[in-house]
């Protein structure tokens, strides 16, 4: 699948995959969206019921959420276990173009970059004692997650429109199956459809404010009772 490397409005970059025409994070910038979306409005208000979190992540790409909840971890007591899938992990002379120590303000979090992209597949990796890594090389449809074995979904993937196979009924079944009661799920995503989706496996759908260049965000929230 070829790639190409964008630079985005915030000075972040992402990729662009032209046969789906589409890229993997939002062109009005890709920093500021996992920041809003996937920390702000994910991680956050998680630690908010408990300082140790269970995150699945769906569509690890660039590494740049997984860095992000470093970052967040390691400016506070949090402690986090994060799986992540990907079907097609990035080639690392994809990943070496990506520029992040452009963006990434931290010295000390750009020491992770590497690590994060380079550990082993299909097996839990400690990169410091707050946050413990599991990459996974297979896609949502195959994934069989164990009931309420999370806390928070990253939903990152592509658009509806470009992969619908990962937006149907029976994908929010098993993120709401595989997510502990208070547990949530976060994603750019707004749509309509998509929401009935979330209703029907038993979410309580809620809008949020969404990151520049989009006015709605989603989160779903599996109830307590």
């Amino acid at each position: 699948m070829a790639l190409e490397v964008r630079q985005t409005k915030d000075g972040s970059t992402t990729l662009f995959v032209p046969e789906l025409n589409e890229h993997y994070h939002s062109v009005h910038g890709a920093l500021q969206e996992g920041l809003h979306v996937f920390i702000k409005m994910g991680l956050e208000d998680a630690l908010t019921r408990s300082t140790s979190v269970r995150i699945l992540e769906v569509g690890f790409g660039t590494g740049l959420n997984a860095l992000l909840t470093l970052q967040h971890v390691l400016a506070t007591k949090a402690e986090v276990v994060y799986d992540t899938l990907e079907k097609y992990p990035l080639p690392m002379d994809v990943v070496n173009q990506l520029g992040f120590d452009k963006f990434i303000l931290n010295p000390e979090l750009l020491d992770f970059f590497q690590p994060l992209h380079t550990a082993p597949w299909e097996q839990p990796v400690v990169i410091t004692p707050q946050f413990t890594l599991r990459k996974l090389e297979t896609d949502l449809e195959a994934f069989a997650p164990a009931s309420e074995s999370y806390d928070l979904v990253y939903f990152d993937a592509f658009a509806p429109e470009k992969q619908p196979h990962l937006w149907t009924d029976a994908i929010f079944q098993k993120m709401y199956d595989a997510l502990a009661p208070g547990g949530t799920l976060v994603t750019y995503c707004a749509k309509g459809s998509f929401k009935r989706s979330l209703k029907a496996a038993g979410f309580k759908v809620e809008a949020l404010p969404g990151p520049p260049g989009k006015r709605e965000m989603t989160r779903g929230v599996k109830p307590t009772e």
